[in-house]
């Protein structure tokens, strides 16, 4: 093909795709640019996902009438003078491509007056191109509604999620610049439903506890700790005992921007070393405050990663920042690993609960390849399991049993997760789940990704046994859970379940995730100590399990030493 200039419209769709990936890039875009122009309130509203409609609303500086079509032209900004300032970004900001891709894509509108102007104008620009021009009343400040997203791009619509996913992503975005600036008063409208509401005091806490509750900011440690040179870092980081089932906790702010950095997600992680359970992730808001000149935020045109120039320290910085305040202000836990001694056996009779044994069940799950080396443990693959006889238990974790060739290891909390499993499909599916009604009603406050996910999948939980009604803007009252839950915190477990629910990386559809996140809440944990006849009921649980190799979410339950392996490790053979 002969090499050809792209139209102007092609170019500035291509241009489109690096910024604006879906409609949360667009409220992103829109709030930095509120942001910049130094709003004390932004109200985001949002319908059909953002598709149908996004409109961003602030009281900044405006921007003056003549310069309101500069601003549609590409690379037009107010932020920058010269390469120069590059080095020392201090605006979210910079590159001037948001308002130009974000017309390109959509029907957009704008309404700005700024300070000193008599009356303000008003835009309006279909696929990129101005369709009007007017003079309009407005207080001083901005605002920008985008409809109808990506109708003259249908190859992008393709790659859109669902409407609950992609309210989700919204909710996330406006929760981690409501916590990034606290100053500033937020508002976010999901589809007529109001879900976030933060006051603007300033005050970190007050932000947070608008998205996670008043409850858990206020069991959230302060972090104040600076180094000379390379900048501080304050925030607010959860004790060890207010912990989320999923990833995604974890709010990274530098110089007032949200960032996603990988190394320091590890960097907090760290810190919370042996202070977790397993399987749990920390709850923290991180602002972070360096030199302009020693990050690079110019590496992606979403302006999301940056590059620090002394990263290592970045990296230590950030960990015992956070490291700090649980030591000081939080008792470490420290899970005693105990294995049974026959001189001073161990009396759990208060630990135990009840497990059924009539959890026959019908879900299968996936198989693990048959093709380990015989110079290793080896994963046991068969279709069904021998009759195994238990011996005892290490590190209050794995059951050890003796089976018809050799040994077998047994994860506990993972052989007991599938056999209730199997049992929550089974109840489901015969429509008999058992429910527990609760003495005193629990109030969960919800973040607005959660309340987005519970307005589309409210359903199929109560189908499952919970019973639950709005209280307040950002609460919920649990009534009732299902009966295998009994025991547990149920205000935890009801959040971890709806955490699930949008959790790409369980490998099942919604009625399956809820069923194995019930199930995972209600099996015994790793660390527990059990007695033999407890260990024997697991066993017996998974041996008449229709899958019984692997938990819910993948993992194997046992491990098979065959005896010939045994043998020839102690050179029998």
């Amino acid at each position: 093909m002969p090499i050809r200039v792209l139209t102007p419209d092609t170019a500035a769709q291509i241009a489109a795709g690096e910024v604006v990936e879906r409609p949360a890039s667009v409220v992103k875009e829109l709030v930095e640019n509120s942001l910049d122009a130094g709003a004390s309130q932004i109200v985001v509203e949002v319908s059909g996902g953002g598709l149908k409609l996004i409109r961003v609303v602030d009281d900044g500086v405006g921007i003056p009438t003549p310069e309101v079509e500069t601003a549609f032209e590409r690379h037009a900004t107010s932020k920058l003078t010269s390469s120069a300032d590059l080095e020392r970004i201090s605006t979210l900001g910079f590159r001037g491509e948001a308002l130009p891709s974000i017309a390109s894509v959509s029907d957009l509108e704008l309404v700005t007056r700024a300070e000193g102007e008599q009356t303000g104008a008003r835009v309006r620009l279909r696929g990129g191109a101005l369709l009007k021009k007017e003079a309009v009343g407005r207080p001083r400040g901005t605002t920008v509604q985008v409809a109808n997203l990506f109708q003259n791009v249908p190859a992008r619509l393709k790659f859109v999620k669902s409407t609950s996913t992609e309210n989700g992503r919204i909710g996330n975005l406006v929760t981690r610049y409501a916590m990034a600036r606290p100053s500033v008063r937020f508002s976010l409208t999901i589809d007529g439903r109001k879900t976030l509401t933060t006051n603007g005091s300033g005050e970190l806490r007050e932000a947070v506890a608008s998205v996670y509750g008043s409850e858990a900011a206020a069991a959230m440690l302060e972090i104040s700790v600076a180094e000379d040179g390379l900048g501080q870092v304050h925030g607010l980081a959860g004790p060890p005992t207010l912990s989320r089932a999923q990833a995604g906790y974890v709010t990274l702010v530098l110089n007032g921007r949200w960032i996603q950095d990988r190394r320091l997600n590890y960097a907090v992680e760290e810190a919370y070393q042996n202070m977790l359970e397993v399987g749990r992730r920390p709850v923290a808001v991180l602002l972070i405050e360096s030199p302009p000149e020693d990050v690079d935020v110019n590496v992606s045109p979403s302006k999301t990663e940056v590059r620090f120039r002394r990263d290592r320290e970045m990296f230590s910085l950030v960990q015992r920042s956070v490291r700090q305040a649980l030591v000081e202000s939080s008792p470490v836990h420290s899970p005693t690993l105990t294995v049974h001694r026959s001189t001073s056996p161990v009396d759990n009779s208060s630990q135990r609960r009840p497990l059924g044994s009539d959890l026959l069940g019908w879900a299968s799950g996936p198989r693990i390849p048959q093709d380990e080396p015989p110079s290793a443990p080896s994963m046991f693959t068969k279709s069904t399991l021998p009759l195994l006889r238990v011996v005892g238990q290490i590190s209050n974790t794995y059951i050890v049993a003796e089976g018809p060739d050799g040994m077998y290891l047994v994860d506990q909390h993972a052989a007991h997760e599938r056999a209730l499993f199997e049992r929550v499909l089974k109840e489901k599916a015969e429509q008999r789940i058992q429910v527990q009604g609760m003495l005193a009603p629990v109030t969960v406050d919800l973040t607005p990704v959660q309340r987005e996910s519970l307005a589309q999948v409210g359903e199929s939980l109560r189908a499952h046994g919970f019973d639950f009604q709005p209280f307040g803007d950002n609460a919920y009252v649990l009534r009732a859970v299902p009966a295998m839950l009994s025991g547990r915190a149920p205000d935890r477990a009801f959040l971890d379940i709806l955490d699930s629910l949008i959790d790409p990386s369980i490998p099942y559809e919604r009625e399956e995730r809820s069923a194995a996140s019930i199930a995972c809440h209600s099996a015994i944990r790793a660390g527990d100590v059990l007695q033999k006849e407890m260990m024997e009921e697991v066993v017996r649980l998974l041996e008449q399990s229709e899958s019984p190799h692997t938990c819910p979410h993948g993992r194997p339950t046992l491990v098979h030493l065959s005896s010939g392996l045994l043998e020839r490790e102690f050179g029998r053979r």
